[in-house]
């Protein structure tokens, strides 16, 4: 019966597709947010201070500082923004939410160059500093071919399950964090406690401050270090009680990540002149992690570390065991520590460009296939299965390219600055168009404009993240380019598939 009339045989009765909505597990806690978003944000030290101090000089640890305070005002855009919509969109389901669905597609598709970038710089760094243990990976070939099967790896771990692949997370992160401080001690008691005037002259000394220009250039670059927000956000479908939690991590990630990276980056002045430092064929411009042990382990003997400090003959012979043994095990522990946080930012951003693939093709702006989870581990298989293929073809050119490492690093700025400048814009249009949402974790310091009250830090973070964009743009030819190409690609494949979308429904 439909409509008072009574179906016949022979009538043929149109009964619409029901839509299959695909769900992923919540299982992740604050641990595992905090290691996964730490894992993307805390791998950046391994390479990016070589990369800030090159340009900045003795100003890096100035250049560091001033690019902490944006991620201060970008942690706190996607804690509100995460407890509004705990859904696996970051930036992209903000703007969608805040603007339109081809704003949100064009934050999601460029925090997909930065993801993609992520995972194959983070892949390709690990062999390096592995190589301490087995020397051949310092070769090209050798190196990308490992890079290649970390990927690989990753993939089938992620494919299995997140539960599997954040228990990985959480124990890298906690020898990273462990690691880092014994660096960041060693380096106060040994260097700075004996010679405080080493750091002031690195930082202001003759030659060692930067131009006005290059500053604001090693700013812009320092920003590169702080880009691992979004990894949380992304992962707010699969947290329990996310609308509390979510804050919790990030609140967590600003507290560890400014303490270790201003550890690091002023034991490192400390450790060795900014231009040894910047240096990428005869110093630790690539590896300056390593640097920074090598420079602590060999600073004094142990006797002369000893009777600086006291004359008496049991301590001077307790410090110099103490010290013997560290000085032994630090280059393979700043190794293992290297590895390990680049492996967990390796598998961060794998997890991050899954989920954000999940969200945006639940919501129309990607193929739907890409939506499907695994039958028996309820993962998006097909979208992990696809973007570590991506990852793959980007290592490529590790096996012949001169410039591979730099192009990387190039592509990393583009998309995640863009992806910021639009959360905090959506955060800014949620505050206008929906005042009386329910925000469980809400920003404080608002000024009032027009009876809306808009955030401070939301507005200094996009005019902060917005001056950077395009200082990069400017300054930075292989970034504008390739950027701006993979932003066109994405756009004209978005406009095609909605094209396709609306002719079927029409």
């Amino acid at each position: 019966m439909e409509n008072g009339r009574q179906h016949k045989p022979g009538d043929k009765i149109f009964r619409p597709r029901r839509i299959k909505r695909f769900h992923l597990r919540r299982i992740l806690g604050v641990p595992a947010l905090f290691s996964a978003g730490y894992g993307d944000v805390g791998s950046s030290i391994y390479y990016a201070l070589g990369i800030v101090a090159i340009v900045a000089l003795g100003a890096t640890p100035i250049a560091l500082a001033i690019a902490g305070i944006l991620y201060i005002f970008n942690a706190l855009t996607y804690a509100e923004g995460g407890a509004i919509l705990p859904e696996a969109g970051g930036s992209a389901s903000f703007a969608r939410h805040g603007f339109n669905k081809t704003v949100s597609f064009i934050a999601g598709w460029s925090l997909m160059l930065s993801y993609l970038v992520t995972m194959a710089i983070s892949a390709y760094t690990i062999p390096p500093y592995l190589s301490y243990f087995w020397p051949i990976l310092k070769e090209p070939s050798v190196g990308t071919i490992t890079s290649m099967a970390i990927v690989l790896f990753l993939m089938v771990i992620n494919v299995f399950g997140i539960k599997e692949s954040s228990r990985i997370n959480i124990f890298f992160i906690a020898i990273d964090i462990a690691t880092q401080l014994t660096l960041i001690i060693l380096g106060i008691m040994l260097i700075l406690a004996v010679n405080p005037s080493i750091l002031i002259q690195n930082m202001f000394g003759e030659g060692n401050w930067p131009s006005t220009q290059n500053l604001i250039f090693g700013i812009a670059i320092a920003a590169l270090c702080f880009t691992g927000v979004e990894t949380v956000s992304q992962l707010g479908e699969e947290t329990r009680q996310a609308r509390r939690r979510i804050p919790q991590a990030y609140i967590l990630m600003i507290v560890v990540v400014l303490v270790l990276f201003a550890g690091i980056s002023v034991v490192a002045l400390s450790a060795m002149t900014p231009q040894m430092l910047g240096d990428p064929i005869n110093g630790w411009a690539r590896d300056p992690v390593a640097g920074i042990a090598d420079s602590i382990s060999s600073v004094m003997s142990p006797n002369e570390m000893a009777a600086r400090i006291t004359s008496g003959e049991e301590l001077i012979i307790v410090l110099s065991w103490i010290f013997t043994g560290i000085r032994n095990i630090l280059p393979a522990l700043v190794a293992i520590l290297a590895a390990s946080i680049l492996l967990t930012a390796t598998n961060a951003g794998l997890m991050g460009i899954s989920r954000l693939a999940f969200n945006l093709s639940s919501h129309e702006q990607l193929p739907i296939s890409l939506s499907q989870v695994h039958p028996r581990f309820r993962t998006p298989h097909i979208a992990i299965i696809l973007f570590c293929s991506i990852a793959l073809a980007l290592l490529i050119p590790g096996f012949f390219s001169q410039t591979f490492f730099a192009d990387l690093g190039a592509l990393y700025v583009f998309g995640s600055l863009l992806t910021f400048a639009l959360a905090h814009a959506a955060i800014l249009m949620l505050r206008v168009k929906k005042p009386d949402l329910p925000r469980p974790f809400k920003l404080g310091w608002n000024i009032k404009v027009r009876g809306r009250e808009l955030p401070l830090t939301a507005i200094l973070g996009l005019l902060g993240t917005s001056a950077i964009w395009l200082v990069v743009i400017i300054i930075q030819p292989y970034s504008r380019w390739a950027g701006i190409a993979w932003m066109a690609i994405g756009l004209i494949l978005y406009y095609l598939y909605q094209t396709r979308l609306n002719r079927k429904r029409g």
